[in-house]
Formats: C-alpha cells, sequence, structure tokens
C-alpha cells in the first residue's frame, strides 16, 4: 500500500512540475496574457480539470511560476553578495545582477516587479524583496562603517530607493512606445544611474575666501 501511495504520490509532484513548466515556458514566449488554463494544459498534455486538481486556477498556476521565479532570482543576487570585494564592489555587482535576472528572464522579473493580485503571491514576493534589501543595506552600512559610504545615511531607506530605482529604470524595457528602452539603452541609463548615485549630481560649490 505505501509504495502505492508513493508511486500516486510522485506521479501527482511530476504532473504539477509538468504544468508549472509548461506555464514557464508560455511566459516566456508571450507575457502573462498568454498564461490560459487551455494553453498550459495543452502546452502539458493534461485536461484542464488536471491543471485544476495538481495546480489550481489561473492565479494560482501565476504564483506557482512566480514562486520559481523568486528562486531562480534569489540565485542570481545569493552570488552577488557573496562575491569578496569592498561595499561599493558589491552594491555594483548587485545591481548587474538584478538587471541581468531582468535582461536574461524578463517575463520572470515583470511578474515579480508586478506580481499576481493574490494574497500569497504578494506575501511570497514581499518576503523576497525584503530579504534581498536586507542584504543591499547591510552591504551600505558596511560602506559607512569604514567611510565609504556617506555618514548619517539610512541603509534601509537608502536599500528601499535603490531597489525602487532600479525596477523603474528595468521597468523601460517593457513600455510600450517609443520611450521603450532596448538592452543597449537600459544599459546606458543604468551606467549613469549609478555614477549619480556613487558621485553625486551636484558638484560641491567651492569655498568662499573670507
Amino acid at each position: 500500500m505505501t509504495n502505492k501511495v508513493t508511486r500516486a504520490s510522485r506521479r501527482a509532484a511530476a504532473t504539477r512540475a509538468a504544468i508549472v513548466e509548461a506555464a514557464e515556458e508560455l511566459l516566456a514566449e508571450g507575457g502573462p496574457s498568454a498564461v490560459t488554463l487551455e494553453a498550459v494544459a495543452e502546452r502539458a498534455d493534461v485536461a484542464v480539470q488536471t491543471v485544476y486538481n495538481r495546480v489550481g486556477g489561473r492565479s494560482a498556476v501565476l504564483i506557482a511560476v512566480a514562486a520559481r521565479a523568486l528562486e531562480d532570482n534569489r540565485q542570481y543576487m545569493d552570488a552577488a553578495y557573496a562575491t569578496p570585494g569592498t561595499p561599493e564592489e558589491r552594491i555594483r555587482a548587485a545591481a548587474a545582477a538584478y538587471a541581468r535576472f531582468a535582461t536574461e528572464r524578463p517575463h520572470q522579473f515583470r511578474l515579480l516587479a508586478d506580481p499576481p493580485d493574490e494574497p500569497t503571491a504578494l506575501e511570497r514576493v514581499a518576503d523576497l524583496v525584503e530579504e534581498q534589501n536586507a542584504k543591499l543595506a547591510a552591504a551600505l552600512s558596511d560602506g559607512v562603517a569604514d567611510g565609504s559610504i556617506t555618514p548619517g545615511i539610512d541603509p534601509h531607506a537608502a536599500a528601499t530607493a535603490l531597489w525602487a530605482t532600479m525596477n523603474g529604470i528595468l521597468s523601460l524595457s517593457w513600455r510600450a512606445d517609443r520611450l521603450r528602452a532596448e538592452p543597449g539603452q537600459l544599459d546606458a541609463v543604468i551606467s549613469t544611474a549609478e555614477a549619480m548615485l556613487f558621485h553625486g549630481l551636484v558638484r560641491p560649490r567651492p569655498a568662499t575666501a573670507q
């Protein structure tokens, strides 16, 4: 009896994985609008009812895909923060990793930047953002401690500002109008933003003679 239950559980898990993989493929090919239950069922070669039974409705399918995107994003970011170097080098590495994830997995990134309006999806994405922003805040704190980052800055507020700035820049890649940024243009905007953030926009005024 135990063997039968185990086999049935393995089959159910394999079917669920195939459904989520099919949804990921559809998302990558055509964006969120391409992820319909009928399309997922056809791609996974299962009945629509099986999609409901193993994963759930369309929102549940998108949440499952978002959960995988969360893990993929964590791998990109964890590798960046583990890079040895100065606080500035670690922050730059994190920014590059975040941009690379958005470029290499644009639909997954957009799903995280604008998650499905479902409590479970929103909570999971918020958890990841808080986790990664805490690592960014730690790098900023290290910079304050060694004098390479402006003293008195609030690391957590700065981390939130940097994350929001990157999201805003990266969202230019999915605009539908002439302001859409292609990869080369996006790189230039990111580099300019980094220069402004690290070196400042306003030049110090020379001291006046007394």
